[in-house]
């Protein structure tokens, strides 16, 4: 069994993987978010776009546990309340649109990953900032939570569209890191569970998803603790 988790890949890749996630760890400790972002952007570029996503998993589960114990039951349960429409859409269309990763093929999944990682980090890069007024917030959450609970099943990131809706609603910096924790902590579990039924993490990609959690934890850590998503 082990020795199929050691032909996903050649020994150099492993490697290279380790190092991807070291940095994608130190960018989430460090910035608040962006680990699967940075994962499934640098892993994807020298090994099958499954096998990049298979890895990301655990360490994402991981990493956003770190961040939910950071806060109390009280405090999570406060954002849970308040934001439940758009923490459940996230939840729920990253369970179903994991479904469908192995039926999209290679050329086109590259796509699909490439995309929305390059206007997402455009968007944040230019700085351009969204403004939702209160009488749209109801829509918003079930609509921007659609779309990034979609792009979250098929890319294992949904950080930068939280934050994004985040800031458009003008909360505050303290209450951001909040519900981020929440909505990371809850999305990451639904990742797991979308994947052990997708088939993306079985018996061979689940060690070496494992295998990342070293370097994912020890960057982590070191990049404050990974105080937000």
């Amino acid at each position: 069994m082990l020795q199929d988790t050691f032909d996903l890949m050649p020994l150099w890749a492993f490697g290279a993987a380790f190092g991807v996630t070291l940095v994608a760890g130190f960018v989430k400790g460090a910035v608040g978010f962006a680990m699967p972002l940075v994962m499934i952007s640098g892993l994807s570029l020298f090994l099958d776009p499954l096998v990049a996503v298979a890895g990301i998993v655990l360490p994402i589960v991981m990493s956003n546990l770190l961040q939910v114990m950071r806060f109390s039951w009280s405090q999570a349960g406060e954002a849970l309340r308040e934001f439940w429409r758009y923490i459940l859409i996230v939840c729920v269309m990253i369970v179903i649109v994991a479904q469908f990763v192995t039926l999209i093929p290679t050329r086109t999944f590259y796509l699909v990953l490439g995309v929305p990682v390059v206007i997402l980090t455009a968007i944040q890069l230019a700085g351009v900032r969204f403004h939702i007024a209160a009488e749209w917030r109801r829509a918003s959450e079930w609509i921007i939570g659609f779309v990034s609970g979609s792009i979250g099943g098929l890319t294992g990131t949904w950080g930068p569209p939280t934050v994004l809706y985040l800031i458009a609603l003008d909360t505050p910096k303290s209450k951001q890191m909040l519900v981020q924790g929440v909505v990371y902590g809850l999305g990451s579990v639904s990742l797991f569970i979308g994947h052990l039924q997708s088939g993306v993490l079985n018996t061979v990609t689940a060690p070496w998803s494992a295998a990342l959690l070293v370097p994912a934890f020890w960057e982590c850590r070191l990049g404050s603790g990974c105080r937000t998503g």
